[in-house]
C-alpha cells in the first residue's frame, strides 16, 4: 500500500502573530503598511510572515482596503519599441510603491479597446494608464467615464472625461526640423503620419504649418498623408507622393511605424535618403543613430513619459486633483539632413 504525502497546512495570520510575538491585529496592519505601524513593528512581522511562508490573502485584504494595488496600461501596440519603453518606465515607479502593472493590448481596436477597460472595471483596478485608439470613441469615452478609479490619459484631448492627462509636445520640435529643412532650401516638405484626428498627428501638422508661416509660406496639403500608423499605410503613401506631380525633396514621418514604412517605400524606390531625399523621424529608436547614415529625428523621451504617467496616477491615488503635464520633444539634426538636389 502506497502512502499519500499529506501537505503541510498553510501558515495563517495567527501563526504569524504567535511567532512574532505580537496581536494579529499587529499583522494585519503590519502587512498593509498602515503608516501607524513602526518600522521596528513591520520588521518583526514580515521576516516572521517570511520564515512560515506566509501569503496574504490579497482578495481579502483589497476588500478591506478597497485598493487592489494593481493599475491596468492600456496599449494601442504592443510591438511597438515606444510603447515598450513607456510601459517600462510606469512599471518601475509602480513596482516601487507596490503596485502591479497589467498591461493590455488593443492592437488599434476600439472595440478590443473598450472591452480591456471594462475588464479592469470589473477587476477593480485602482487605476488605468490609457494609450487611447481615437479621441471621440464612443463607448470607449463611456467605459472611461464609468469607471470608478483614477485615470491617465496619454497623448489625447477628450472632453467629458475627468482624468489627468500627459501630453507630448509634438508640434514645436517638428517645428523646429521644419524650419531647419526651409533653412536648407526645401519647399516639397511631405508629412506621413498617423490620423490628424487625434492629438499627435494634428499637432505635427500645426508644426509643419507654423514653420512655413515662419517664412511666408503655405504648407502644400497635397504633401500631406494622414490616416494610420500602419508602416504598410506609409509605404504606400511614399510610393504615392512619388508619383504625383509634386514630388517631395523631404519627409517627415510622424511616429515609429510610420517611420519603417517611410523608408521601405523610400528604399523600394530606389532613392537613398539624405541624397535625393532629406528623412527626419518622429520618436527615437535605436536604429535610427546607428543606421547608415544616421537618420534625424524629433526625439522624446519615452522611458521618462511611462514614469512621469505613474507618477501623475499615484499622485492622484493619493487624493490630488488631475493634472495636465507636457513633456518636450528636441530636433536632433544627422546625417539624413540634407538640402535639396
Amino acid at each position: 500500500m502506497v502512502s499519500k504525502k499529506i501537505p503541510a497546512r498553510a501558515a495563517t495570520m495567527e501563526d504569524v502573530a504567535k511567532k512574532a510575538g505580537v496581536a494579529i491585529s499587529s499583522v494585519s496592519r503590519a502587512l498593509s503598511d498602515h503608516p501607524d505601524v513602526s518600522e521596528a513593528l513591520k520588521k518583526k512581522v514580515t521576516d516572521a510572515a517570511k520564515k512560515l511562508g506566509f501569503e496574504p490573502n490579497l482578495l481579502a485584504s483589497s476588500l478591506r482596503s478597497g485598493s487592489t494595488r494593481t493599475v491596468g496600461f492600456l496599449v494601442r501596440d504592443i510591438s511597438s519599441p515606444l510603447f515598450s519603453l513607456i510601459a517600462k518606465g510606469a512599471d518601475d515607479v509602480l513596482r516601487a510603491h507596490g503596485y502591479l502593472l497589467l498591461l493590455t493590448n488593443s492592437d488599434g481596436d476600439t472595440e478590443v479597446e473598450t472591452s480591456h477597460l471594462n475588464l479592469l472595471a470589473r477587476r477593480r483596478a485602482d487605476g488605468i494608464i490609457a494609450s487611447l485608439v481615437a479621441e471621440t470613441e464612443v463607448e470607449t469615452l463611456q467605459a472611461l467615464q464609468q469607471f470608478k478609479g483614477h485615470v491617465v490619459v496619454l497623448d489625447r484631448d477628450l472632453v467629458d472625461v475627468t482624468a489627468s492627462f500627459v501630453q507630448i509636445d509634438h508640434r514645436s520640435g517638428v517645428r523646429d526640423a521644419v524650419r531647419h529643412m526651409l533653412q536648407l532650401g526645401h519647399r516639397r516638405i511631405a508629412l506621413v503620419t498617423g490620423p490628424v484626428t487625434v492629438r499627435a498627428g494634428r499637432e505635427r501638422l500645426k508644426g509643419v504649418e507654423d514653420a512655413f508661416k515662419e517664412v511666408g509660406l503655405k504648407f502644400p496639403m497635397e504633401l500631406l498623408r494622414s490616416g494610420s500608423y500602419d508602416s504598410d499605410f506609409a509605404e504606400e503613401a511614399v510610393i504615392d507622393l512619388f508619383s504625383s506631380d509634386l514630388k517631395p525633396t523631404a519627409i517627415l514621418a510622424g511616429g515609429v511605424q510610420s517611420s519603417e514604412g517611410v523608408l521601405k517605400g523610400i528604399r523600394s524606390l530606389g532613392l537613398t535618403i539624405g541624397r535625393e531625399v532629406a528623412f527626419i523621424a518622429c520618436d527615437e529608436v535605436s536604429f535610427l543613430e546607428l543606421s547608415s547614415p544616421p537618420i534625424s529625428v524629433v526625439s522624446r523621451d519615452p522611458y521618462s513619459f511611462g514614469r512621469v504617467s505613474a507618477q501623475v496616477l499615484l499622485d492622484a491615488i493619493e487624493g490630488h486633483g488631475p493634472q495636465i503635464r507636457v513633456l518636450s520633444t528636441h530636433y536632433i539634426a544627422r546625417a539624413t539632413s540634407t538640402p535639396p538636389i
